[in-house]
């Protein structure tokens, strides 16, 4: 990774995405940070001091292209980070199309829209490219059907980009974290209907440091898939 590196991060507002942004805001990179509006993107630069933003709504992948025609993009990129993500539990039996939509536009399809528009800088730069992806993106247990498809669609979106970019010397990184104390893991607690205990589950932090050291890695190798399990 470069000096003074540019990363565009999304879901840099809580959990691991807060967590990997201010790793490396605090060693002096230059970050630029998706926010879903105008009100979100001012926290967030509040949050990181010298932090640029850029407004998009994952959850309308069809418009950010036309969001980010509107406002100044960075020359460079030497990483995109996949951080943002959704979660809503249900039985198949009982997701509503707008429930799979959602999560499908938030976990897939704003991922593989976001790394399209990119993908020039990144292969200037010879960038990396990291999905944060999530145990569900290699196994789907009941109650998790569209949560999970959307992980499993972005393994596939990963491997596929890793494939089609590696002789433009972009690498790709898919990691696979358990559970994970967030806000997302609370409110999956509330739906199972089980208390949550924060302790049990893998500390952000931690999970920062994988992606930190994928990202470091010298340019003689490439960090594919990495799976963070629970330690506790």
């Amino acid at each position: 990774m470069a000096l003074m590196a540019t990363h565009v991060i999304s879901g840099a507002g809580s959990g691991i995405g807060a967590a990997v942004a201010r790793r490396l805001h605090a060693r002096g990179d230059d970050l630029v940070l998706l926010a879903r509006d105008a009100g979100r993107a001012k926290e967030l630069a509040a949050a990181l001091p010298g932090a640029r933003t850029l407004v998009g709504d994952l959850a309308d992948p069809d418009r950010l292209s036309w969001a980010f025609s509107h406002q100044t993009l960075p020359d460079r990129i030497d990483s995109l980070l996949h951080i943002a993500g959704v979660v809503d539990l249900g039985a198949v039996g009982d997701l509503t199309p707008k429930t799979w939509r959602h999560q499908l536009n938030v976990n897939l399809l704003a991922p593989a829209e976001l790394t399209r528009h990119f993908l020039p800088q990144l292969r200037v730069a010879q960038g990396h490219v990291v999905f944060v992806n999530s145990g569900a993106g290699l196994r789907a247990h009941a109650d998790w059907s569209a949560y999970a498809a959307s992980k499993h669609g972005l393994k596939a979106l990963a491997d596929a980009l890793r494939d089609e970019e590696h002789g433009n010397g972009v690498r790709v990184t898919s990691v696979y974290p358990g559970r994970t104390a967030s806000a997302m893991q609370a409110k999956v607690h509330h739906q199972e209907g089980k208390s949550y205990d924060p302790d049990r589950w893998i500390d952000p932090e931690s999970v920062a440091t994988t992606v930190l050291t994928a990202l470091d890695l010298p340019r003689d190798a490439e960090v594919t898939d990495l799976t963070v399990r629970p330690g506790r």
